[in-house]
Formats: C-alpha cells, structure tokens, sequence
C-alpha cells in the first residue's frame, strides 16, 4: 500500500520545474520506449506513443505562450498513452488552475485505472467526482480509500464541496448516507454541513459531536461546531466554546476565527487581549502580527500597531500591508512625513488606495508642486499605472483651480492609451456641459463606443444630455438601459427621475427619485426628490423632505429656495 500524504489539499497547484518534467520524461522514455523517432510532424496523441520528452516540452511551451486548451490536449494524451505519476499530477493541477474539471476528472480515472491502489490519485478523483457532481464515483472512490486506510484524513476531498441547489444537496446526502464508512468522522462532518445548509441545526450538531469524539482537535470540526452556534443564534455559546478549545489547539485556526468573530461584534479590545495571548505562543506568526497591528490602530493603540507591523516590513506576504497600516498609524498621530514616507514604500495590492492617500497629505499641507513631481515620476518607474497616476494628477488640477491644466494632462495621456475608458471618462467629468457641448459629447460617444453596457458611461451621458436640457428622448433611454445594468445604483436612479422630471412624468420622477434618496440620502439626490414630490402636488411629503435636508444641509441655498415654496400657515405667528 502506497503511504497517504497527511492532509491532502487538491485545489492546491503543484509547481514543478520544466526541467524536473523532462528530466522523469527522459528517464521514463528510456525505460519504455528507447530509440523510438517522433517526428515534430505528428499529433501529440501520435507523439506521445513514443516518449513523453517532446509532448511535455511542447505543453510546457503552450502554456507559457498561454495556449491553455493545446497544453491540456497534449498532457491528457500524455496521460491516456504512458501514465506516469508525476506527468499525471503536473496535468491535473493545470486542468484545476483554469479550472477544467471535466479535463482533470477524465486525468484522474485514466490515472486511477492505471494505479487502483495510488491513494493521491484517489483523492483527486474523489475531490473532482463531487466537484462534477458525480456523487456515486464519489462515495464509491471514498470508501476505497477509507477500505486501504480506515484514519484517512479525508478533509482536504471535501473541503469547497457543499452543492448550493437543494436538489444537488438532497442527492449527495443520500449517497453519504449509504456510504459504508458513514461513521467516519469527516464523513460525518460533511453531512453535518449539508444538514446546516438545510437548517437541521440540531442533527449536524449531533453529527459534529459525533466526530469530535473520533477527532477532538480537528480545528475544521471545532470551528464548524461555534458556526452551528452562531447560525441558531447562540452567539455566546460559540463564543465560549471556541475560546475554551482555542487554548489546546497546537494551531491558531481556532483563536483566529473567533477574533475575527469579536471583531465583526465590534469588540476590538476584546479581540486584542486574544491575539496577544495567542502571540504568546505563536510569537512570529504573521497573520497574528497583522490582525494585533490593525486592531491596535482601530483603538488608537499607535505604539502597539508600530511594534507588531514594524515586525513585517520585511516579510515576503505582509510587507505591503504592514507599511500601508503603519502609514495609516503615522497619519493618525499626525506624523505626516513619516507616513509619506511609508506611503511611498507600498506596492502590490495597496498600490493605489496608498497613493491616493499620500496625495491627500500632499493636498493637506498644501504642496501640491511636490504630488505632481512625485506623481511624474511614478509614471516612468511604475509604467503599468500610467493610467491611474494621470487620472490622480488631473485630480489635483482640479482641486487646486487647474481645470485647463487638468484637460490639457488628459489629452497628453490619451495621445499614449486612446482608448483608455478611465481616462475619457475622467477628462468627461472636467468638461463644462455648456461651454464645451461638442467635445464632450464626442468624449461619451467614444466612451459608449469602448464600453456600450457600462451603466457608468451610460449614466454620464443620460445626465449631461439632461443637464442641457436636450434630447431628453435619448437621455432617458440611455438611463433605463444603465439602470437595466445597475437597478440598484442611487445614481441612476437619480438621473432616471431628474430626466422623467423635466419630461413632466412626475409620477415617475418621484418614485425612481424616493428610491434613489432611500439608498443615498444626498443633498442633490435630495433636492431633485422634492421638487418632484412639490411638481406632483405632494406638499406634506415635500414638507418632510425640505425639513430633513435643512436639519442635514443648513447652510444650503438650494435648500432654502425650497423652503420659499412652502406657503406659510396663517394660523402660525411669525418667530
């Protein structure tokens, strides 16, 4: 019997060096079929009859050219003629990177048939199996695996299992339940998860219980215990349950997940007493230095954020996070060189949120000559972000009373990326709907052109076109189709009854509107919503309205014009 690895993972993708390939391909071939031609003219099915070195070279070859579907053909020909362990499990981790799980279920049966007693490829096979919803190969490849090796661990097959459709759900449970291994704790766990889905809380519970008795420090059975807590409302229940279990655990899994549940009940301070207890044994685990750093930051606890984040600023998977929040840090205490400098250290991910901060500060301390220096420099060192670093330095023109300057950048931009839809949008937000009528609506129409569904581009045409009071026609319908795309966007809505207002629909104009201000209750969503309702003949509804935005925007003209159409109660003394 072939030893089974610890805790299979098969969504995992096995790197393997091309020379590593050719090199078991090599020796293979030289076993099988030494001294056979294989002429570069044949099909990969016909070449892989030969030798294994020239397919693998050319799949290889294919994926790093990105020919996806031509490196798949080659291995599975590969794999269906010679077979081989490693040639099988390199094939099968491509299919599942790009997510071919027909491709990867038809490796893995040839590589079973082969192999009957390889228990990696049976576990691949039982992962792929439920993944394609073929639950009897499943629960048959399953209990083959649990008749060679009754204490598998099974976890890593049905980790990402669970079907949605209640259908799919109700046909795997039954296939569980006639399994022969049904008291096998992670079969029993994967029952139990399929019951939660259901809502039989208490039967998974039963189950669960079943299985920590068998697996007491399973953290995947701990945790899914304190979620059927949490699902039947037992909140300190789950609590108490994990905080007792996270102390025996030999990982942080289960500490971990109930941090993140004290967070998410905003109980910061509770949630770092326990991430420091836990550092306590596991003092260099990063994902416990971060979480103690940012919910340090949350309750103002500056020097504890530095000494925790501090600890990652050379770390290969938090390095970027680490300054980011420490920049953060240095913002909030009003240390704005230091979180300049931070600032700019970050990349990846962080990239952009980072530097849209660090063109705030700029803005903040007035030094606006300094963020468009450093914004051209950025263009040529970070060439990929040419876009997004134009887009911000127009941004500063505009703030700082640029807005020629601002148009003239974007033009030099576009000359570089002229089909850049961000850009064209950005220079469409800067022209000014009555002095620049043409090149703004040559700008959107090129805008629909790149994008034709983009319910944003849509949106800014309906809008400006009924800004200009002008073919409201079209604008109204180019605001249906973006809300067709986004019926749930306040903007949108807001367009939709700003231009059914001026087509005197006002029936529609006050609906699409008290929906709009329902989802953002702005100070111009909420103009438009009552000079609606006042059009419409709603005076108590617009009398509610103009209270609520002079309570919210006192000091606003447009609100107070409002106001004037109130007619005054005679019965009411003046103050």
């Amino acid at each position: 019997m072939q030893k089974q690895p610890q805790k299979y993972m098969p969504h995992t993708v096995q790197q393997y060096s091309i020379t590593f390939l050719l090199l078991g391909s090599i020796i293979s071939a030289s076993q099988i079929y030494a001294n056979t031609p294989t002429p570069l003219t044949e099909s990969p099915k016909t070449i892989s009859r030969y030798s294994t070195f020239l397919p693998v070279f050319l799949a290889e070859f294919a994926l790093n050219q990105g020919n996806i579907n031509q490196a798949l053909n080659i291995y599975q020909a590969v794999v269906e003629y010679n077979n081989l362990p490693n040639i099988n499990e390199r094939a099968l981790n491509i299919a599942l990177q790009f997510d071919d799980i027909d491709t990867a279920l038809n490796i893995s049966k040839l590589w079973t048939q082969r192999y009957p007693n390889d228990v990696p490829a049976m576990f691949y096979l039982a992962h792929l199996s439920l993944k394609a919803h073929q639950y009897h190969l499943a629960a048959k490849t399953l209990n083959q695996i649990l008749q060679l090796d009754p204490n598998a661990n099974i976890e890593g097959i049905l980790q990402g299992i669970y079907p949605e459709s209640a259908e799919a759900r109700q046909t795997l449970l039954l296939t569980l339940n006639q399994m022969n291994q049904t008291e096998n704790p992670f079969i029993l766990v994967m029952i139990a998860g399929l019951e939660a889905q259901n809502g039989l809380f208490d039967s998974a519970l039963q189950k669960v219980n079943l299985a920590l008795r068998k697996r007491p420090d399973t953290p995947s059975f701990i945790i899914l215990k304190a979620n059927l807590y949490f699902a039947a409302n037992q909140n300190d229940a789950a609590l108490q349950w994990l905080d007792t279990r996270s102390r025996t655990q030999n990982s942080p899994d289960v500490g971990l997940f109930e941090v993140q549940h004290l967070i998410r009940q905003n109980r910061p301070d509770d949630a770092l007493k326990k991430l420091q207890n836990m550092l306590k044994k596991w003092s260099s685990n990063e994902k416990l230095l971060f979480l103690a750093g940012i919910t340090s930051i949350d309750i103002k606890q500056f020097a504890q954020a530095e000494y925790y984040l501090e600890q990652l600023q050379n770390s290969e998977n938090y390095q970027d996070q680490a300054n980011y929040y420490l920049a953060v840090n240095a913002e909030r205490k009003n240390n704005f060189e230091q979180a300049l400098t931070l600032y700019k250290r970050v990349e990846g991910n962080f990239y952009t949120v980072s530097r849209k901060n660090l063109v705030a500060i700029y803005l903040k301390l007035q030094r606006s000559g300094d963020a468009m220096r450093f914004l051209t420099q950025e263009r040529i060192s970070h060439p990929h972000q040419a876009s997004f670093l134009y887009q911000l330095q127009a941004q500063i023109l505009q703030l700082t009373g640029q807005r020629q300057a601002a148009i003239h950048l974007l033009n030099e931009a576009l000359q570089q990326m002229p089909d850049d839809a961000e850009l064209i949008y950005t220079q469409v937000l800067l022209f000014d709907p009555f002095k620049e009528q043409e090149r703004l609506d040559d700008a959107l129409n090129r805008l629909l052109h790149i994008e034709p569904n983009s319910p944003t581009f849509l949106n800014a045409y309906a809008y400006t076109l009924a800004q200009q009071n002008r073919n409201l026609k079209q604008a109204r319908k180019y605001a249906e189709q973006a809300l067709s795309y986004a019926p749930q966007q306040a903007s949108i809505l807001d367009t939709l009854g700003y231009i059914a207002f001026l087509q005197n629909d006002f029936d529609i104009a006050v609906k699409t509107s008290a929906q709009a201000y329902a989802i953002s209750p702005s100070l111009s969503i909420g103009i438009h919503y009552a000079r609606a309702l006042y059009m419409s003949g709603d005076i108590q509804n617009f009398a509610k309205i103009c209270d609520e935005l002079q309570r919210q925007y006192p000091h606003s003209d447009e609100v107070k014009q409002l106001q004037h159409l109130l007619i005054p109660n005679p019965n009411t003394s003046p103050s």
